[in-house]
């Protein structure tokens, strides 16, 4: 859980109180006087601190806790302060490192900055250099971490467009646009291949928690007697193979959107446990006691037919009465055979772009006949088709391509 700091301001001769979240920094350092200074001087300054006195305890840290900046002596026992920076790139690629040695000079300083470093601090240590230092190295993860999060937006929101006109995917995108401002829970329904985890991305990139996580879960790909670490995490020794303890999806989505697809395969033992995190906004890691609050927008997606799942004793009814406060039905593609043209020239397109070709052309007979098969796979088996006949045919695609090639 993250620690907040509270700031005190008038206004309209009222005191208001805002929380903002504490930056966190750990120490690594083996001499204990070291970290205890560094440590008295940096929660003055209100950030939240944590130490630990070589590199392994370090790592294990990493690991565990998300740091926005790691102060890191570089003449340690066990490990050195440069391995330790190497293995943070992989455990820990976000996390911001400033080094500091008694035993620096410039070849040292150069390596640090090699293998990744923010900056090099020598000892004894200036004390105004290093929190200038230190600010500026939060000032970069904030940026990082800013850039990050719009590119992931961009490349979300790019190949998410809805493709067509049809009355049947106009009401999907009416209900997107009175549903996506609120924190209503949306279950999405539709045949595989649909478009259902495309309805999912745009119902949380319209919703004001756009800028938080969206946290996918495919319910059907993951072992039942593994879904709820999956879900709600677990604690080191907790079974045979925790190792170490596990951030479960419900944290990582804290403050953005869970998205629960094909929800109808999740165990029963797992949705009693969906259901008190819906009820109480809180969740248990396995093997754990401590209750944690998630804030928290799950959207679930389903092909089955959970009233009869229901019916068949294989979904509980109290679970899916929470989780379709509103639902969102999303026509299979035979439902809107009309779209087929305009998203067959999306698919061009996009595969032209992935091959770096110029589009391939097709025929209006070509586009009538693929108009006119059976799409059991919808969007997802018609971008296949596609893609095959790009690859198969020449300049422009003919009907006699799309029926030697569509695999019908």
């Amino acid at each position: 859980m993250p620690y907040y700091r509270i700031l005190r301001r008038r206004s309209a001769g009222k005191l208001k109180l805002t929380l903002h979240a504490m930056p966190r920094i750990l120490i690594i350092d083996d001499e204990k006087a070291i970290r205890n200074t560094l440590k008295e001087i940096l929660e003055f300054e209100d950030y939240q601190v944590d130490q630990a006195e070589d590199g392994p305890a370090g790592l294990d840290l990493l690991i565990q806790q998300k740091y926005d900046v790691v102060l890191c002596d570089i003449k340690m026992p066990k490990m050195d302060g440069l391995e330790v920076l190497e293995r943070a790139r992989t455990l820990a690629p976000d996390a911001t490192f400033i080094m500091v040695s008694a035993h620096g000079n410039i070849e040292t300083a150069v390596d640090a900055t090699k293998k990744g470093a923010f900056d090099f601090i020598a000892k004894p240590l200036d004390l105004n250099r290093l929190l200038v230092t230190v600010r500026n190295a939060l000032e970069r993860t904030k940026l990082t971490s800013e850039t990050k999060t719009l590119k992931k937006k961009l490349a979300t929101t790019k190949g998410n467009e809805m493709i067509g006109g049809s009355a049947g995917l106009g009401a999907v995108r009416k209900a997107i646009e009175k549903v996506a401002p609120t924190d209503a829970r949306v279950l999405i329904t539709g045949p595989n291949g649909a478009g259902k985890e495309m309805v999912a991305r745009q119902l949380h990139q319209l919703s004001p928690r756009a800028n938080g996580p969206l946290v996918e879960v495919n319910c059907a790909a993951i072992p039942s007697e593994l879904i709820e670490s999956e879900l709600f995490g677990h604690e080191k020794g907790s079974f045979t193979s925790a190792v170490k303890q596990r951030i479960g999806k419900f944290e990582q989505a804290d403050g953005g959107t869970l998205f629960l697809d094909e929800i109808g395969d999740m165990s029963l033992s797992a949705q009693a446990k969906v259901l008190r995190a819906l009820q109480e906004q809180k969740i248990t890691r396995v093997g754990g006691e401590k209750e944690i609050s998630v804030n928290v927008r799950v959207l679930a997606a389903t092909n089955k037919d959970l009233l009869q799942e229901i019916a068949d004793k294989n979904f509980r009814e109290d679970l899916y009465h929470r989780l379709s406060v509103i639902l969102i039905q999303v026509p299979s593609l035979n439902e809107r055979r009309e779209d087929i043209p305009e998203l067959v020239q999306k698919f061009l397109q996009d595969i032209a772009a992935d091959y770096g070709n110029k589009p391939k052309k097709i025929s209006a007979d070509a586009l009538t006949y693929l108009q006119g098969l059976d799409w059991r796979g919808n969007i997802r088996e018609l971008r296949n088709v596609v893609e095959r006949l790009v690859i198969m045919s020449d300049a422009t695609i003919e009907e006699a391509d799309a029926k030697a090639f569509a695999g019908k």
